[in-house]
């Protein structure tokens, strides 16, 4: 599964504590947080300080897996226009 949002990160936590059978209070104990704070991050909530998140996402069980893009194929650098021109001119002298 792909997230890109806080929205979608924190449906996936809701669904994943709701499969554990948890409610909100036992994920916070879990967590050492307030259930208010499960609440706003299971709602999307943007600004929540990322180690509690992690903390969150190993407490039911997901994993957070980066995936870096594969590198772009170097390209070659652009013909210099003027020195292909001035080398077409010479020629046709």
């Amino acid at each position: 599964m792909s997230i890109h949002t806080p929205a979608q990160l924190g449906a996936a936590i809701r669904h994943q504590r709701k499969l554990l059978k948890l409610d909100q209070a036992e994920l916070a104990k879990r967590i050492g947080v307030s259930r208010q704070w499960v609440i706003g991050i299971e709602k999307g909530r943007a600004r929540a300080e990322l180690g509690l998140v992690l903390r969150a996402v190993e407490a039911v069980g997901l994993v957070l897996e980066i995936f870096l893009p594969n590198p772009r194929p170097k390209t070659s650098p652009s013909p210099d226009i003027d020195a292909i021109v001035a080398a077409a001119k010479k020629k046709t002298r």
